[in-house]
């Protein structure tokens, strides 16, 4: 059996290697990640600072550059390690609904929504355009708001409809509130748009509402 390099064998490695990465603590795949030397003391150190710090590893994880840039132990290198995660979680889980494929179930779909909408600071609409298979044929960001809202056109929503040759749609957006609770605002444009859909035979299916981790779907409620 081959002897540990000392360069790369530190015991969040370790552990990883032998037990699989869900056996590691967030402190832990942190320093996995941060760790630049053979001693992963510091990078411990360093991530379980962090974490403490910022009160988790999500919060973490979305904090401005500026505040992280004050934080010692951060180095450029380091800073763009911390941004680039959110980022390749968000392309992971946009994968899990790939253009041409149809629509394997309800989790993929808010797997997908929550990576896309969870943590933004201000409101956007999307549109997810389905063939009558239920084929994803596009994912649309159609109109941002504030964090008090945004104004949606449904002859928008028709418009990128007939362009992709949509035979069914689920609109969501996202409450930068956190609370996955639909407005009667929420409740009166669904109608809207269902309306205007209905028009050209084009069914709406749902109106996802993405809150901060949680999600609530209007059909579920008897709303659409």
């Amino acid at each position: 059996m081959p002897s540990a390099n000392p360069r790369t064998d530190n015991p969040p490695r370790r552990k990883l290697r032998k037990a699989g990465a869900s056996t590691l603590s967030e402190v832990e795949l942190l320093a996995v990640l941060l760790q630049r030397g053979p001693d992963a003391g510091p990078a411990m150190d360093l991530s379980d600072r962090l974490i403490t710090r910022f009160g988790g590893l999500r919060r973490l994880l979305h904090t401005e550059h500026s505040f992280l840039a004050a934080e010692p132990g951060l180095g450029d290198v380091r800073l763009c390690i911390l941004k680039a995660i959110p980022e390749l979680a968000r392309r992971y889980y946009e994968q899990s609904l790939p253009v041409g494929h149809p629509i394997r179930s309800p989790a993929d779909t808010e797997a997908f929504l929550m990576a896309r909408l969870r943590d933004l600071p201000h409101e956007l609409f999307c549109c997810l355009y389905l063939d009558n298979r239920h084929r994803v044929l596009a994912f649309e960001e159609l109109f941002r708001g504030t964090i008090d809202g945004t104004s949606v056109y449904p002859r928008e929503v028709v418009k990128q409809a007939l362009k992709v040759n949509a035979a069914a749609i689920i609109l969501a957006h996202n409450h930068p509130s956190g609370i996955a609770e639909p407005s009667q605002a929420d409740e009166r444009i669904t109608r809207r748009v269902k309306s205007a859909l209905e028009l050209l035979d084009i069914r709406l299916l749902d109106h996802l509402v993405i809150g901060d981790g949680t999600c609530t779907s209007l059909a579920s409620r008897g709303l659409i």
